[in-house]
Formats: structure tokens, sequence, C-alpha cells
């Protein structure tokens, strides 16, 4: 099974809680398996992307850390 990556979800500049909120307004438009790269540069989306995932049942596919901030992976529960 093959799943296409939604493009780059770009969320530098924004500040908690609105990289979680955005995140959950696109996920809430796409196909249950689809998968959403974001990007980050707000030190807690570290912390506040791996606790949504695991409180909403989306599973965090890849989490890295960037020069600027964070890069997630979300495959869509």
């Amino acid at each position: 099974m093959t799943s296409a990556i939604d493009g780059l979800y770009d969320l530098r500049g924004l500040k908690c809680p609105l990289p979680v909120l955005k995140t959950r307004r696109r996920l809430k438009s796409m196909e249950s398996g689809a998968e959403l790269l974001i990007e980050t540069t707000d030190p807690l989306a570290g912390i506040d992307i791996p606790h949504f995932c695991s409180q909403e049942g989306h599973e965090l596919v890849r989490s890295e850390k960037t020069e600027a901030g964070h890069r997630f992976l979300i495959r869509k529960g």
C-alpha cells in the first residue's frame, strides 16, 4: 500500500496553539490513512504535536528536528 504525502504544510512562524489547531483542521479534511507533512518553528510543537497525535488517534510516522524547528509526518487515524 502506498500513500501520498499531502505536500508540506508550512506552519513556520506560528506560535502555540496555532500549529496544533491548523494541523487538526487540515487532517479533518483528509481521508483516513492519508499523510500530512508539517513544518513548525514553535519550540513547543516538539511536545504539542506528538501529544495531539496520541490524543486524537493519529500516527506520528516521523519527527525530526530541523535547523529552525521541527518537521513531522502524520498519518491520519
